[in-house]
């Protein structure tokens, strides 16, 4: 098959696996070297969707042929869709071909399970080898591993990846023995647990073990899990595999789908509340049961976001007075950010801050306004329909002012 036709297929088939982004890699350079790329510097500017995705990496799968039949996967095997394969040379060939025309600042690698586990493994780490000792590439490497492989395998995997990432897929055990009866939680959790102590253990002897870390993706809406199972899942990955990032991505139907999959999408904007309550969990001081706090059926409310949601739900705690308050508190306040806050601490230690400073260290007064307390200023009391009809049609992201 013509090389230019194997892209277009192996490209759009790892479309769907979002679990890929740069963040954490170490700093590394080829300049010098005579080798190729950077993870670093002028050279690259890693690219974020609104959802987290990074957009600045070559995505690919060294083949769609897969041994398993995974439900939600268009890459299954009884799925009717072309087929194609990447030798170990050719994406060595595409990788530096669109890195030395800037189109690329690394390369994202998966596939699908071909032979054996430990085959397709050996197969991905080929790659990234050849990469690094035989052309000296500096950009980013992120391979997807596979659990079922060799532990030597995963271990040489860190060796030579930025980040490897491990698909959960599915939230529960039960989901995943309903839609792909062929993959196990416990041993997906197992493999996460071995690149975790070999993390560690790399740290202790000071090097090189895929110093991105690792992470993992949920398909959202391909089952009946509700939000709270979700986040629940993600909070346990997070404390059991110190987990860099869990990624979500919403279920989107697939040709010849499974009568067990749903007719439809789930809307994405509960894919975006998602993060958003992830982003809280992870930087904000918020349990997963705080944040589906008062959600109908365990849902996150697709209306407002989750911060707003849950100050809504606990009025009681506010308004918050922006000269008194500690970080953690004021962290909980609708409108404010990390970084606003920690502005807003820095600005109170000269002078008592009024509400008409607050746009000045970068805070919307629409959002916060209704619960904070500043010099000259005490809110009015309203209840929370009021609010709700006030802020949530208007609201901002999560992340504005953060």
């Amino acid at each position: 098959m013509e090389l230019r036709r194997k892209l277009e297929i192996l490209a759009d088939a790892a479309k769907y696996d979002a679990s890929c982004a740069s963040s954490g890699a170490e700093k590394r350079s080829s300049l010098g070297t005579g080798g190729i790329g950077s993870t670093g510097g002028m050279g690259i500017c890693h690219s974020y969707a609104p959802d987290g995705r990074c957009i600045s990496l070559l995505k690919i799968l060294l083949t769609n042929w897969c041994a398993f039949d995974c439900a939600y996967c268009v890459n299954r095997r009884s799925s009717n869709v072309p087929r194609a394969r990447f030798t170990v040379a050719e994406i060595v060939g595409l990788t530096l071909g669109f890195y030395k025309r800037n189109y690329i600042e690394g390369l994202f690698l998966s596939s699908g399970i071909i032979r054996s586990p430990d085959y397709t493994m050996e197969q991905l780490v080929a790659v990234a080898r050849s990469l690094l000792e035989e052309h000296s590439f500096g950009g980013y490497i992120h391979l997807k591993a596979i659990p079922d492989a060799a532990p030597e395998l995963l271990a040489e995997a860190g060796r030579w990846a930025d980040r490897l990432s491990l698909n959960v897929e599915l939230p529960t055990g039960e989901g995943l023995r309903r839609l792909a009866p062929e993959k196990d939680l416990a041993g997906i959790k197992k493999a996460m647990g071995r690149i975790r102590l070999a993390g560690d253990a790399a740290r202790d002897r000071k090097t090189r073990f895929a110093p991105a870390g690792q992470s993992t993706q949920m398909i959202i809406g391909a089952d009946n899990a509700s939000d709270a199972t979700i986040l629940r899942a993600s909070a346990s990955l997070y404390g059991s595999y110190r987990l860099r990032r869990v990624y979500y991505s919403a279920f989107s139907p697939i040709p010849d789908a499974s009568r067990s999959l749903p007719l439809k999408p789930p809307p994405l904007w509960r894919e975006h509340r998602l993060y958003q309550a992830d982003w809280l969990m992870r930087f904000y001081g918020f349990s997963a049961d705080e944040v589906v706090d008062g959600g109908v059926d365990g849902m996150l409310d697709l209306d407002v976001d989750p911060k707003l949601a849950w100050a809504l739900k606990h009025r009681g705690r506010f308004p918050v007075d922006v000269n008194r308050a500690p970080r953690e508190q004021l962290l909980r306040v609708p409108g404010l950010g990390r970084r606003s806050v920690e502005r807003l601490l820095a600005a109170r230690r000269h002078r008592r801050v009024r509400l008409e400073d607050l746009p000045q260290l970068g805070i919307s007064l629409a959002k916060v306004a209704p619960f904070v307390i500043a010099e000259g200023h005490r809110p009015k009391a309203l209840d929370r329909a009021d609010l709700r009809a006030r802020i949530g049609p208007a609201q901002l992201s999560l992340f504005a002012g953060a």
